[in-house]
């Protein structure tokens, strides 16, 4: 085994000190990631950031710049009071708003620095962080400058923001309020996506810019440091992406011995790549704010101006304001938006559990209007019920739906007790057998329809397949030769880019999820209620085939009597006719032939009724013995005809009734023998895998066949297809007990047929096999 001393140690960070500078590390950058954007060493040179010991004020760090804002040099400024530069009101002013207002980690504005000694006026706002105070001074907006009524503009913005109705007004909304607020070129609303590659949802700019709206970037292009920061500020104003950055002297502060941390800082310096990546685009000022949803970034709004420009603070506070109420506003225009799909989506569920309970089954849920289809938003949907699977639109194969079937059933999430529900957007992720359909099923949403019932409803979306239109190929990541060598950069061409998203579907909504949850407590309702009143069917039923079983039995038995004693009596005058009246002889013989037959379908009345009122002796039994026995009692018929009887392979031994199932084959077996007109009869008996999983047995013949439009027919009681004298005749009853006799053994029994060629029987038994 390796020890830790086989592995070489990772190559230490020109900046793992602490001392990180964009300004003397920034170039380096091999990762976005890597860089340590909260602490980043620098200012932007329009400003000077003072960094003060909260007790006494005293200055500890400086950016570089300060001669140029303040007059006074950083070596003149370390150590020394801030009185130095804001005299003795100032230090009251400073000392008032540390004691009074809401500082720490946000930065308020305290007053204005008169301009002094040829220094333009200065804007001071300040904040405290890890037990230091931060001082940032930023150029005023010139007295001649008439300032907007930032308040007046913001109430108008709140209004027209709380007008909106849907998702997309509002993004639009959005950018259109602050770009009114700050005049800038470009405004765009920016979101987040799950995988954090983010769109153009909403977009404000100049007539002559060419429109960014539903394009697409991706997670790269604000890497995970830059979104952590997004989620504590609200602000990020960039006045001139092309001024060097000025760094803070010393660049660790002598009384924690730490970096700076400028996160909340107005004139924190850029990162490198940061500002690259604007030069790309043609960008030389932008301003950031954050869309945060119950604390998460949901999005940014991204201004642009395409030269240099200045954000003073009652700006930048006025778009602070707005994105904090976009930011709240932003959920309930997505409820209201959700909302109204919810109730779509449950009237279309009401009306199809209330189609279903008409018609007496879940089926109809694949047929009807609305449907599983009408009610979603997906392409396929499946339920399996009954132990068989019903189908709509684009789905797999039932054998691809059962082995996903059986891998849904193992999944924690499936069987909840509280939310039975399994939804993704990428089935290949989770189930790699999903790749043979991914095509037409990336996406599933499942649930079951009853605990250990083995029911369920699934709906399908496709892999995405839709052309995504990117801000640059997302996979392009091109390295080009800065002051350091070879780094990475941000990508240099920002033409439209498709890509096709493979292996992904559409995700599933909440809403959608919500839905299919109470959709299932309907069907379950529906279930219930449906098996409740079939068994109240069942109990009726049972009582009336018994109540008819009784009356065929009775109705056969006592018609026996008087037939017996027309029969007597035609025998009585058939003996004493003169021999000369021929027609009076006819008609007595004819009048015999009739009771005959009436007391041949008496005896099969009589029969049917007792197989319906008899009970089942259930027991292991050979059919093998069954058939040879059943071969015996029609081993007259088979001397008629040279008659071969095949067996391919040895039947099994079933649970069920000896003597019905011998009956069965012996009443096929009559069949396959009686309606021949070949010269010799072929006959087979054997069994096979049933679709159902049980054996099917069968009894096929080379006889002369049935014709399709029959198959239902022959097995309605005393129904012959010939002449009653025709193939040996028959009461007809031989069929209709055949099926009675299977559907007592659970069975079912069934026919295939080619008219002069041959008919095949088969039916179950669906007593599991013993041996």
């Amino acid at each position: 085994m390796n020890s830790i001393r086989d592995h070489a140690a990772p190559t230490p960070l020109p900046w793992a000190d602490g001392a990180y500078s964009i300004k003397r590390h920034g170039v380096t950058l091999t990762n976005c990631d890597s860089e340590p954007v909260q602490t980043p060493g620098c200012s932007q040179a329009h400003g000077v950031v003072l960094v003060l010991r909260v007790s006494d004020l005293t200055i500890l760090q400086v950016s570089e710049n300060s001669a140029a804002h303040l007059g006074l040099p950083p070596h003149e400024l370390l150590g020394c009071s801030i009185a130095l530069v804001v005299a003795d009101e100032g230090v009251w002013r400073l000392r008032a708003c540390l004691e009074k207002e809401p500082i720490e980690r946000n930065p308020l504005y305290v007053f204005t620095l008169p301009a002094r000694d040829g220094t333009a006026a200065l804007d001071l706002t300040l904040h405290t962080i890890d037990g230091l105070a931060v001082l940032e001074c930023e150029p005023a907006a010139p007295h001649e400058t008439l300032a907007p009524d930032y308040y007046a503009l913001v109430k108008k913005s709140v209004a027209r923001l709380q007008a909106t109705d849907n998702l997309a007004d509002f993004c639009r909304s959005v950018s259109d309020e602050v770009r009114t607020l700050t005049g800038l070129d470009r405004v765009m609303v920016y979101r987040f996506h799950p995988d954090f590659h983010g769109e153009v949802v909403g977009e404000s700019r100049r007539d002559d810019l060419d429109s960014w709206f539903g394009m697409h970037y991706p997670a790269e292009d604000i890497p995970r440091p830059a979104r952590e920061i997004f989620k504590k500020i609200w602000v990020r104003p960039l006045p001139d992406n092309g001024a060097p950055v000025m760094e803070l002297m010393p660049l660790v502060n002598p009384d924690t011995g730490r970096a700076l941390t400028m996160t909340h800082c107005a004139l924190r310096g850029a990162s490198v790549m940061y500002t690259e990546y604007l030069q790309n685009m043609g960008v030389a000022a932008s301003l950031t704010l954050s869309l945060l949803v119950d604390g998460e970034l949901w999005g940014l709004v991204a201004c642009h101006h395409l030269t240099p420009t200045h954000f003073p603070y009652q700006m930048r506070a006025a778009c602070e304001f707005v994105a904090q109420v976009a930011s709240l506003q932003v959920r309930a225009v997505e409820q209201r938006e959700s909302l109204a799909y919810r109730l779509q989506l449950e009237e279309a569920h009401n009306r199809m559990v209330a189609q279903a309970a008409n018609a007496s089954g879940l089926a109809s849920m694949t047929v009807s209007t609305p449907g599983l289809l009408d009610a979603m938003n997906a392409t396929g949907a499946a339920i399996f019920h009954t132990e068989r699977w019903w189908l709509v639109g684009d789905t797999p194969t039932e054998a691809q739906l059962a082995d996903l079937k059986v891998w849904l059933e193992s999944r924690a999430e499936y069987q909840s007790a509280t939310r039975p529900v399994f939804a993704t957007d990428s089935l290949v992720r989770e189930y790699p057998a999903g790749a043979a359909f991914s095509a037409i099923a990336s996406g599933v949403l499942a649930l079951p329809l009853a605990r250990n019932k083995g029911s369920a409803v699934l709906w399908f979306r496709p892999e995405t397949m839709q052309t995504v239109h990117w801000g640059g190929n997302p996979n392009d990541k091109p390295l080009v030769t800065g002051p350091h060598g070879s780094r990475l950069t941000p990508r240099r061409s920002f033409e439209l880019f498709t890509e096709s998203v493979k292996d992904r579907a559409l995700p599933w909504l909440r809403v959608e999820v919500e839905a299919v949850l109470r959709l299932r407590v309907l069907i379950m309702e529906l279930v219930v209620s449906r098996a409740d009143y079939l068994a109240v069917l069942n109990v009726d039923l049972t009582r009336s085939n018994e109540e008819l079983d009784a009356f065929a039995y009775i109705a056969s038995h006592d018609l026996k009597e008087p037939l017996r004693g027309i029969s007597h009596f035609a025998h009585t005058l058939l003996d004493s006719a003169v021999s000369a009246d021929v027609a009076a002889h006819e008609r007595l013989e004819g009048l015999l032939r009739l009771t005959q037959r009436m007391d041949t379908l008496l005896d099969a009345l009589l029969h049917f009724s007792r197989v319906g009122r008899a009970t089942l002796l259930v027991e292991p039994v050979d059919l093998n013995e069954v058939v040879e026995e059943a071969l015996e009692m029609v081993a007259a018929r088979r001397q008629e005809v040279p008659t071969t009887i095949r067996i391919p392979r040895t039947l099994p031994t079933v649970l069920c009734d000896r003597t019905r199932v011998r009956e069965v084959f012996m009443n096929l077996l009559a069949n396959a023998l009686k309606y021949t007109d070949r010269a010799s009869r072929d006959i087979e008996i054997g069994w096979r895998d049933d679709p159902s999983g049980v054996p099917a047995f069968y009894v096929r013949d080379n006889g002369i066949g049935i014709e399709p439009r029959h198959f239902d027919l022959i097995f309605t009681m005393f129904k012959r297809l010939h002449g009653r004298e025709l193939y040996g005749g028959g009461s007809g009853a031989g069929l209709s007990i055949v099926k009675k006799l299977v559907e007592q053994h659970r069975g079912r029994v069934w026919l295939e047929s080619n008219v002069g060629e041959g008919t095949t029987f088969s039916f179950t038994l669906t007593t599991p096999a013993s041996s």
